[in-house]
């Protein structure tokens, strides 16, 4: 289809014209400027009742697939805007990745999702059908889905476990046992969230791993069990591993890969941070002794935040600073929204605490009735926060069930002049992110206050700190961490203080805490070993060559990033805009808003000026370049960046927990003042 002058399509040829692809014309309005600055909203697809995690054109782009939280995989033809097939899939979470199996007319669908679980699914068989083949291998979620051009035979995928398998449909026809050995072509020995193959040379694999770095692999070097040629975890295949100095020694995820068309430069989007360009083939990092001048110690401090609130995303969201500094009173403020501000004021009490009255922190309680909503049950805590030594790696906090009014909280009277009663039971938090991939968030419950000779509390029964134990404790799966990884906590300490030495529920404790610090370091000793051994075989360490800023991505694991054409740089964002890079100056040249909490996925027309999107709502946007001039908005786009690095800053120490965490805390909490009303009344 010829281009016009001024960069208007005629939407009607669209849908009739000739489907003769003309790449003179293609690289001559992709590598303009006003080009993107005209980008304008054609199409909203309504075909998901839930976040679209992934979205993938098919090879002649005439169709788009699509997956999404609501468990259903949509073929759209976005110039009818009608449905091609709807597909009910059986997978029982979120889907992160589907494509089309290369070669098989779009009839084979291959998906993955949260479950760990990953189906190809035949199109022509309808809805509601059992998939052709299923892999349960993945041992925690499974991220993304890559397929070889040409080969409709096999794929690979990634995961939480930390492997990088490679299917092969001819020799495993399905596999139901998980944390299969047979199909992994690589172990990471970290969460890989993100896989990229070289369109030129596909036998070049980037993998974006939780540990801060993008490994590049030779496949040929590569085997699985099932091929009959396997290779250990991959490590003699490793061509390349970059990392941006100022993350050395830090777990910051990679949330997407990208290579250049000419495969010449990766593009990875780092999550709490920045858009990095490389050639995998440069070496010069190797000349860059250590972490940057600038890489501070960043503080152990964490905030909490409740999964599901949404609050600190989309067009409108801004800053704690800004809404502190304004007095935004936020009407109409979210149940989710209500809790996750009690969280983060809870813990903001910590280092306060911390400053003012040295290591051993005083109780400092504080609540705000109108944070909660009314009937909650929410309106009666009071929290007692403690920050951890410096060395300590892991955050603590203390929640109490002492009061303060509202009047004495605005006015400053009775900070700190309330003490929990020696009765008075209390609740204490720790958060680690000790382990192969995330984090973990324990709440364990005792019944009496310290005393100021620091006697360590005791609790109830034993049969208690089980059920709280169980009811409180939230797996890695569950708490996503941002921030340096810890050395592995002893569990003496914490049970000294509970009085659990000797019990029968402190050795089956001791025991499953002494097994998961042996597991970490041989994890630790394996992969320092091949790390060396990269260093001897003189592994690629490629440096950055561009950063691409304004953008900010921390709230979710599948926001992508990708180059269009030869010149541009496109990312989502949290902030709900689509942000638009020159390739190589890195200046800013476009701001679109399109959702209303966070953009994820964004993903060129193989052939036409088109671009689709999707997020956190439940729709896919189409854009083109329709408008008359050049719509670029320097002054907003100036402010949204600066909001985005301030709230960057905010997120980057922030754990994002299931609402039924807080649900649980207070019920303890709730059930903690019970036990003790009745045991006092029965003393009496």
């Amino acid at each position: 289809m010829p281009c016009t002058n001024n960069l208007i399509w005629d939407i009607r040829k669209r849908t009739i014209g000739s489907n003769k692809i003309n790449n003179f014309t293609r690289s001559n309005y992709l590598g303009r400027e006003e080009f993107v600055q005209r980008l304008k909203l054609e199409a909203t697809l309504d075909v998901h009742e839930g976040s679209v995690n992934t979205i993938c054109w098919n090879d002649t782009g005439e169709y788009i697939l699509s997956g999404s939280d609501d468990d259903k995989l949509v073929i759209t033809n976005p110039y009818s805007r009608k449905v091609k097939a709807s597909i009910t899939s059986w997978h029982r979470s979120n889907i992160f990745s589907a494509k089309f199996l290369p070669q098989t007319n779009d009839r084979m669908i291959v998906s993955a999702a949260a479950d760990g679980k990953i189906f190809l699914t035949n199109v022509e068989r309808g809805s509601n059908m059992d998939p052709v083949l299923q892999y349960h291998c993945h041992n925690g979620a499974a991220y993304e889905i890559l397929t070889v051009p040409s080969d409709p035979h096999s794929f690979l995928s990634c995961g939480e476990d930390g492997t990088i398998r490679w299917f092969d449909v001819r020799v495993s026809p399905g596999c139901w046992q998980t944390n299969c050995k047979k199909d992994i072509l690589i172990d990471c020995r970290r969460a890989v969230t993100s896989i990229a193959i070289s369109p030129v040379e596909s036998f070049y694999l980037a993998t974006g791993c939780s540990d801060s770095s993008v490994r590049i692999y030779d496949r040929r070097m590569l085997g699985t069990i099932a091929t009959g040629f396997q290779t250990g975890s991959g490590v003699a295949g490793m061509c390349a591993r970059f990392v941006p100095r100022h993350l050395l020694n830090k777990s910051c995820r990679v949330t997407s890969l990208a290579y250049s068309r000419d495969g010449r430069e990766v593009l990875a989007s780092y999550a709490s941070d920045y858009l990095y360009l490389f050639d995998p083939k440069d070496d010069k990092g190797r000349e860059l002794k250590g972490p940057s001048q600038d890489n501070k110690k960043e503080t152990q401090q964490k905030r909490l935040r409740l999964r599901g609130d949404w609050s600190d995303t989309g067009p409108l969201s801004r800053p704690e600073s800004e809404r502190e500094r304004d007095g935004e009173s936020r009407p109409g403020v979210s149940l989710m929204q209500r809790m996750s501000d009690m969280l983060s004021r809870w813990f903001e009490d910590a280092s306060e605490a911390q400053n003012n009255r040295g290591a051993r922190p005083q109780p400092r309680p504080r609540v705000d009735p109108a944070a909660a909503p009314q009937g909650s049950g929410l309106h009666q805590e009071a929290v007692v926060l403690g920050n951890p030594a410096p060395s300590q790696p892991t955050s603590t906090a203390s929640f109490s069930s002492s009061m303060e009014s509202p009047r004495s909280r605005r006015s400053g009277m009775g900070t700190g002049s309330l003490q929990p009663s020696p009765g008075e039971p209390v609740l204490s938090l720790t958060y680690s992110d000790q382990g192969t991939t995330s984090s973990t968030i324990q709440l364990d419950f005792s019944s009496g206050g310290a005393s100021d000779q620091g006697e360590p509390p005791r609790i109830r029964s034993p049969e208690q700190v089980s059920d709280t134990r169980q009811i409180s404790s939230l797996s890695q799966s569950e708490v996503e961490g941002v921030g340096e990884e810890p050395t592995p906590q002893p569990p003496g300490e914490w049970m000294q203080r509970f009085n659990l030495r000797g019990s029968e529920l402190g050795e089956r404790v001791l025991r499953r805490s002494a097994a998961a610090r042996i597991q970490e370091i041989f994890r630790r000793r394996k992969e320092k070993k091949e790390l060396a051994d990269c260093e001897t075989r003189r592994i690629g360490t490629p440096s950055v060559e561009k950063v691409y800023k304004g953008h900010r991505n921390s709230r979710t694991m599948t926001n992508q990033c990708c180059f269009w054409g030869d010149q541009f740089v496109l990312s989502g964002s949290d902030c709900g805009h689509i942000f638009i890079w020159d390739r190589e100056t890195g200046e800013h040249l476009m701001l679109l808003e399109a959702d209303q909490h966070v953009i994820n996925c964004l993903q060129p027309h193989p052939y036409e000026p088109l671009l689709a999107t999707s997020g956190i709502d439940s729709n896919i946007k189409i854009w083109s370049p329709m408008e008359e001039s050049p719509s670029f908005n320097r002054v907003l786009a100036e402010e949204v960046t600066f909001r985005n690095e301030l709230m960057l800053e905010e997120t980057r120490n922030t754990i994002t927990v299931p609402a039924s965490f807080m649900l649980r805390m207070l019920a303890q909490l709730n059930h903690s003042i019970t036990a003790e009303s009745e045991d006092n009344e029965e003393d009496e």
